[in-house]
């Protein structure tokens, strides 16, 4: 799974990512968690960063108690979940992220470990996203991180990780033209074998409440 990732924007990161426009409040984040906004990138002709809550609301939704449930979403149920099936054709995104925790479970605790891309700076999770109406009628866009089974670097540390897309099938991702179920999935299934590094940090990214780079540094 994935439930907690870093983002550190460099003055690389918006030709990296081939982003149109420039948002004002990107930051340093070193411990992001569900409920909290983050940039994330969508196709809008161009390529597009906008700020989304993570944790997904169905459009159709009567009030937002789904949202923490909904941080994400199995790629092995995308077509039969109905909160994710429509999403599949027309509602893709990007999460640009610079790694994320896992907690690696060791008798009765657990060590969180941070994973990250061992050459370059960025990498992206494949997401879905939606629009849901407040009661008062203002438009709130949240998101869902797709996971997957476990490669072989991260399955000593967990069953599941998010699908990570290598840089070829990013543009594919947000293609809007890509509209078929099968097809949308042949391109999360291709995207593997991205190379990362993973070490324990400091259980202190257990509180959400904490957001420092200290959070990232090797411990023991």
């Amino acid at each position: 799974m994935c439930g907690r990732f870093t983002f550190q924007p460099t003055a690389a990161f918006y030709e990296r990512f081939q982003i149109f426009n420039r948002l004002d409040t990107v930051i340093a984040r070193y411990n992001i968690a569900p409920g909290q906004m983050v940039p994330v990138i969508v196709a809008d002709n161009p390529r597009r960063i906008v700020f989304m809550r993570w944790g997904l609301i169905p459009h159709w939704a009567k009030d937002e108690k789904t949202a923490h449930k909904m941080i994400n979403a199995r790629v092995e149920t995308l077509t039969q979940r109905p909160a994710f099936r429509g999403l599949l054709s027309r509602n893709r995104c990007l999460v640009p992220a610079s790694g994320y925790y896992e907690w690696k479970a060791e008798g009765r605790d657990k060590t969180p470990y941070y994973v990250h891309p061992r050459r370059v700076e960025f990498f992206a999770f494949a997401g879905l996203y939606d629009v849901w109406t407040k009661p008062k009628g203002e438009e709130l866009s949240t998101f869902t991180i797709i996971t997957t089974e476990a490669d072989a670097s991260i399955a000593r540390l967990h069953n599941r990780m998010p699908v990570i897309l290598v840089r070829d099938l990013e543009d594919a991702w947000l293609d809007p033209a890509l509209t078929k179920a099968q097809d949308v999935l042949d391109v999360l299934a291709r995207s593997t074998g991205v190379d990362v590094d993973a070490y324990p940090v400091s259980r202190m990214v257990n509180r959400p409440s904490v957001d420092s780079e200290s959070l990232i540094r090797p411990v023991g």
